[in-house]
C-alpha cells in the first residue's frame, strides 16, 4: 500500500493510469478483438521508448541556460542529485503526455494514410494499452528500485541493475524494466557486474559529471526546494559531494 500511495501520488502516474483504463475498457467493449494480439508490440515499442528517452535525451549534457538546465533537471538529473527523493522518482506530466499524444498521432496517421483499417483501434491497442501499460510497469519498478522495502526476486534484480547505474557508471544499464537489460546489451551499454566493480567510480557521479557546486546545479536545487521537500542542509550537502 506504500508503494501505490506514493506512485499514484504523482500527477503523470495517475493520468496515465486513468487514460489506460479508458482506453483498455473502450477496447474491450468497442474494439475488434483481434487487435488485443497487437498489445505486445506496445510493449517492446515503449520498452525501446523508455531506453532511447533515458540515455539521448535524459543524459543529454548539460544545457548552458538556466531554463533549459532546469528543464532537464526536472526531468532527470535532479533525481541522480537526489535518489531518494519521492516527488524526483517519476517522469514529469509534461514528459509523459506529450509522449504519449505524439506516438499515438504518428501511429494512427502512418496506418490511415496506408489505408489500413481500424487504424484508431489499432494506436489504441499499441500506444494506449501496451504503451501505457509498459509506462506503469517502468514507474512501478524504477520506484521500488530507489525505496527499501521487502521485494521480489524480480524487484531485487532490477535495484541490483539500476543501482550500478546511480552508483558506479551513469553510462550503463539505461533500462529499469525487467527484461530490458535485453536492449542495454544489443546498444553496447551493458557491463559485467564484475567488470564494474573493478572500475574506479566516475567522478561526481551523483551529479552526472558535472561539479556538485556548479551554479547551474545550486541555481535549480533552490528553485526547486520547496516543491520537492529539499531541506538546506540537503542542497548543501549536495553541493559538497
Amino acid at each position: 500500500m506504500t508503494r501505490l500511495k506514493i506512485m499514484f501520488s504523482h500527477t503523470a502516474v495517475s493520468v496515465m493510469a486513468a487514460i489506460f483504463a479508458v482506453a483498455s475498457g473502450a477496447l474491450l467493449m468497442a474494439g475488434p478483438a483481434w487487435v488485443w494480439l497487437l498489445v505486445p508490440l506496445g510493449i517492446a515499442a515503449q520498452m525501446l521508448n523508455e531506453y532511447n528517452l533515458h540515455r539521448f535525451i535524459f543524459h543529454l549534457p548539460p544545457p548552458r541556460r538556466q531554463w533549459a538546465f532546469d528543464l532537464l533537471y526536472r526531468a532527470h538529473y535532479g533525481h541522480h542529485d537526489f535518489p531518494t527523493n519521492h516527488g524526483l522518482f517519476f517522469v514529469p506530466i509534461w514528459v509523459a503526455l506529450p509522449v504519449l499524444g505524439l506516438n499515438f498521432t504518428l501511429l494512427w496517421a502512418a496506418l490511415a494514410l496506408l489505408g489500413v483499417g481500424s487504424a484508431v483501434w489499432i494506436a489504441v491497442a499499441v500506444v494506449a494499452v501496451g504503451g501505457i501499460g509498459t509506462f506503469l510497469v517502468y514507474e512501478w519498478f524504477h520506484m521500488s528500485a530507489h525505496l527499501t522495502v521487502p521485494k521480489t526476486a524480480v524487484e531485487r534484480h532490477v535495484t541490483r541493475l539500476h543501482n550500478q547505474h546511480h552508483f558506479r557508471d551513469f553510462s550503463r544499464w539505461f533500462h529499469v524494466s525487467p527484461g530490458g537489460q535485453i536492449i542495454d546489451r544489443a546498444m553496447g551499454t551493458s557491463i559485467d557486474t564484475e567488470d564494474l566493480k573493478a572500475r574506479q567510480r566516475i567522478a561526481f557521479i551523483r551529479t552526472l559529471g558535472m561539479r556538485p557546486d556548479d551554479p547551474r546545479l545550486v541555481s535549480a536545487r533552490r528553485r526547486f526546494a520547496g516543491e520537492y521537500g529539499l531541506s538546506e542542509a540537503e542542497i548543501a550537502q549536495a553541493a559538497r559531494c
